[in-house]
């Protein structure tokens, strides 16, 4: 309440113009920026078979996904705030969320995990917290705290579960949503990662959520051989396997500028992993 909150730090000190925003577009629907990227797959593709080759490890586009996004935002802070009742807050930690298919049928139930980064990590430590939660919740019988919390929510008519979540939205506007709640909603989250790739099917531009704080939907689909400018003075064109993403944005967080910057590292390290190798000591903070 008044601006405090358990996830995020209210920024003061803040341009006139971004501080106007906000009351301009109210919800996140209001602000969503599309953007559609390509990822050339050879660095990545050499990456996984050198790692593969010479260390025994086996790296998925998923590892490279995450790690990017990890090292990413802990080079553009901006990109990890979050706008709540009108006011502009930078969040405590990194955070990703994604879903996962119990079992690759149908009838199978899906359901979502978050995982909390600081920035420093490396694409070993990454893969170690992605292996191990996606091994957490693969399998019928799993239930993790957010599929129980749901579960406990649905169980009473529809018309309360609508009053229900009316009131956790209101709750979480003021700054009085229990912290426990936080901690186990995906929507709660720096980027909300939609892996369409795991199931072979293009990407999509996905909605950004009016429920909780997710500022950022990555929507990474399956790989297309696409013709290529080589050479812009030859103009040679070659054939390449290019990885299709949807990028969304609450452009409310940070200037259009900002962002573009940003997703221009963000492909760099996508198409050259090799600096994720080592831990990142340079996490550059958000303003106080």
């Amino acid at each position: 309440m008044f601006g405090l909150r358990s996830d995020g730090k209210k920024i003061k000190n803040i341009d006139p113009f971004m501080k106007f925003v906000p009351h301009i577009m109210f919800h996140r629907n209001d602000a969503m920026v599309m953007q559609s990227q390509d990822y050339d797959c050879e660095g990545m593709d050499n990456y996984i078979l050198e790692k593969r080759k010479t260390e025994g490890i086996r790296f998925t586009y998923l590892d490279i996904l995450v790690a990017a996004i990890v090292r990413t935002i802990s080079q553009r802070p901006k990109l990890n705030r979050f706008i709540m009742n009108g006011k502009v807050y930078k969040r405590n930690n990194i955070q990703v969320s994604f879903a996962v298919k119990k079992k690759l049928i149908d009838e199978a139930e899906e359901t979502t995990v978050k995982l909390t980064f600081d920035g420093s990590e490396s694409i070993y430590d990454i893969k170690e917290k992605v292996d191990a939660i996606i091994k957490e919740n693969k399998g019928m019988e799993i239930k993790n705290d957010t599929d129980k919390v749901a579960k406990m929510l649905t169980r009473v008519p529809n018309f309360m579960i609508k009053i229900m979540v009316r009131f956790l939205m209101w709750l979480d506007k003021h700054g009085m949503l229990p912290k426990s709640l936080i901690n186990v909603s995906p929507f709660h989250t720096s980027v909300f990662l939609v892996h369409l790739k795991s199931i072979k099917m293009p990407p999509v531009y996905h909605h950004i959520y009016n429920f909780g704080t997710t500022g950022i939907f990555i929507s990474i689909g399956t790989e297309k051989y696409e013709p290529v400018v080589k050479d812009r003075q030859t103009k040679e064109i070659v054939v390449k396997k290019m990885l299709k993403a949807g990028v969304v944005v609450d452009e409310r967080i940070s200037d259009g500028l900002y962002n573009s910057l940003s997703l221009r590292i963000f492909k760099n390290i996508m198409e050259d992993p090799t600096i994720l190798d080592k831990r990142n000591d340079n996490v550059i903070k958000d303003v106080d």
